[in-house]
């Protein structure tokens, strides 16, 4: 790597990138790195020398393509009761031998509250056809874990990342209208679909990012790269393709001890019920949200339904953007019975797998363990 060139989030030039790149790139695009130029009016090659020098120095964690998951797995949020001396045991076997398990981070709150002993919280998908609570249970097993609760989602009321873009919100900064909530109905992909997909959703090798990163992909996939992208553009109809995306390091800081964020905030709202659409569309307009969803997350959790996560390098700025949402809460005349903040600790941040392949081979392994 040139050491010459600058690869903290917060070079302006840097920032530029990925205040477009983090988040704001649709869908898939034949050419990403294009339209992450056009839109941050830096030169492609620019981007290109930037986004590389930022993923060799550990600034960015990974590129890719990411994919609506609900639209291809089942998915859940699931909340883990472990004995407080097997929780980092539990946690380094979900984040390094869990290839389903997804976000994986150790909550607190401030005080002890509805749900305060459900310590270790994950999200888990797999495969159409197969059983969250199966899956759920061989982890309890392998982990040594009481107890688990799932929460899928009902609704998705804002999915995405720009720390970058987020650190200059005003408290109660917001669209103009409601966010709509997108479903989580499965669709159906044949069998080429399927090898497409999958060769698209790995990250980016360093050669990969450049003019044509999906090259190789098509390759892999055994199509020309024009069928490939015909495939991939398809996939995008059926709303199964989320967006192109750089994803900073968020949790760790960087070489010379910079962080993107300090503090995350799951925030936890119970709206009664018949109102979670409402509710969530409130919540998710927030440009501060990076995730906003209608979950019920029962009696343990003070019968919660509408859930979402902030990021922030000040607590105190955190909870001034969550104090702003139950201010338009209540002035939308929405009631909120219970409320709280679990506040993640260590944390690993990886994409699920959701091959159905590699769920039969890991359940082959881990089955009689």
């Amino acid at each position: 790597m040139n050491s010459s060139i600058p690869v903290e989030h917060s070079d302006p030039v840097n920032a530029a990138i990925l205040a477009v790149s983090e988040d704001l790139i649709a869908g898939f695009q034949r050419h990403p790195f294009h339209v992450i130029a056009e839109k941050s009016e830096v030169p492609l090659e620019t981007v290109i020398e930037r986004i590389r020098a930022m993923v060799e120095a550990g600034v960015v964690r990974r590129v890719r393509q990411t994919l609506l998951a609900t639209k291809l797995a089942h998915g859940a949020l699931v909340a883990w009761k472990v004995p407080e001396e097997k929780l980092n045991a539990a946690f380094d076997f979900m984040a390094k031998e869990d290839p389903f398990s997804g976000h994986v981070v150790i909550r607190s709150t401030d005080t002890e509250v509805s749900g305060s002993g459900y310590r270790l919280w994950t999200t888990l998908k797999v495969p159409v056809g197969e059983s969250l609570d199966f899956h759920a249970t061989t982890l309890l097993r392998l982990t040594g874990a009481t107890e688990y609760l799932l929460m899928p989602a009902n609704g998705v009321f804002a999915l995405g990342v720009g720390h970058t873009r987020r650190k200059v919100l005003e408290p109660g900064a917001k669209a103009d209208e409601p966010a709509v909530m997108m479903t989580t109905t499965a669709v159906d992909l044949t069998a080429e679909e399927w090898d497409v997909l999958l060769a698209l959703k790995e990250e980016l090798s360093l050669d990969e990012i450049g003019e044509t990163p999906w090259d190789k992909r098509a390759e892999i996939a055994g199509v020309s790269l024009e069928r490939f992208c015909e495939v991939a553009e398809t996939l995008n109809q059926k709303k199964v393709i989320g967006r192109f995306s750089t994803f900073l390091e968020h949790v760790k800081p960087s070489a010379s001890g910079e962080r993107v964020t300090r503090f995350n905030g799951l925030f936890h709202w119970a709206v009664p019920k018949g109102r979670e659409v409402e509710a969530g569309g409130e919540v998710g307009r927030h440009f501060c949200m990076t995730h906003a969803y209608w979950r019920e997350g029962g009696p343990q959790f003070g019968n919660v339904n509408i859930m979402g996560v902030m990021h922030g390098t000040e607590k105190d700025r955190v909870l001034e953007h969550k104090a702003a949402i139950d201010l338009h809460l209540a002035a939308a005349g929405i009631p909120v019975s219970y409320t709280n903040v679990f506040w993640g600790g260590r944390s690993e941040i990886k994409p699920s797998e959701i091959s159905p392949k590699v769920y039969a081979a890991w359940h082959s392994t881990h089955g009689d363990v």
